[in-house]
C-alpha cells in the first residue's frame, strides 16, 4: 500500500515470545524516563512482584542536550527485579520494534494487581492488552525504519457460550486465587 507522501506501508504480525505463559502487559508511553516510573509503579504495587520492563525509543537522539548525549538515540531501555524477566521483556522489544512501545512481564501477580497503577504514569497514553494468552502484535512498517502497534491478537475465539456450571466454576475459581471472598 503507498501513502500520498510516497512511503510504503506494509503490515506484519509479531508473536509475543512468552514459553512460560507469564503475565504481560504492552503499551505505548512517550517519554525516556518511562522505564523508571513504570519500575516506581510496578514496585509500590506489591513488594512481592516480579518483573522486568523494556521500552522502546523512537527519538533519534538527543545531540542537543550534552548532558544526555551518551544516552542518544532509540534505544530498548529496560529495568526490573527478576533478571529472566527483563531478558523476556527485552527480547519481545526489540522484536516488536515498535517505537514508545513498553512491554511487561510479571511473575507473582496479576495484571489486575498493578494496571491502575502503570495507567496512571503520566507518560503512558494507552495500554494494548494485559495478558497471559498467546497474544500477536499486528504492526503497521513503513518504508523509512518506522514501526508501530495497530493492534493485538490476544488469544483465541470463544466457541460456545458459559454454561450454569461453568459459572460456578468461574465463581469458584476467583474465590480459590483469593480475589472474591
Amino acid at each position: 500500500m503507498a501513502t500520498a507522501a510516497g512511503k510504503k506501508l506494509e503490515f506484519e504480525l509479531i508473536d509475543v515470545h512468552n514459553p512460560k505463559e507469564y503475565n504481560f502487559i504492552l503499551g505505548h508511553a512517550h517519554f525516556i524516563k518511562t522505564v523508571e516510573d513504570l519500575y516506581e509503579a510496578l514496585v509500590q504495587s506489591s513488594t512481592a512482584l516480579k518483573f522486568g520492563i523494556a521500552f522502546n525509543e523512537a527519538s533519534p537522539g538527543y545531540e542537543a542536550m550534552p548532558v544526555v548525549a551518551a544516552a542518544a538515540g532509540r534505544k530498548v531501555r529496560f529495568d526490573g527485579n527478576s533478571r529472566e524477566l527483563i531478558e523476556l521483556a527485552k527480547m519481545n522489544a526489540i522484536a516488536i520494534g515498535a517505537g514508545h512501545t513498553f512491554i511487561v512481564f510479571l511473575d507473582g501477580g496479576f495484571p489486575v494487581n498493578c494496571l491502575n497503577a502503570v495507567k496512571g504514569v503520566p507518560e503512558v497514553c494507552r495500554i494494548h492488552c494485559a495478558t497471559s494468552n498467546p497474544t500477536s502484535v499486528v504492526i503497521a512498517k513503513t518504508s523509512d525504519d518506522e514501526k508501530g502497534i495497530m493492534g493485538v491478537i490476544d488469544g483465541v475465539c470463544p466457541t460456545d457460550f458459559e454454561t450454569e456450571d461453568d459459572k460456578i466454576k468461574r465463581h469458584d475459581f476467583l474465590r480459590v486465587i483469593g480475589y472474591k471472598r
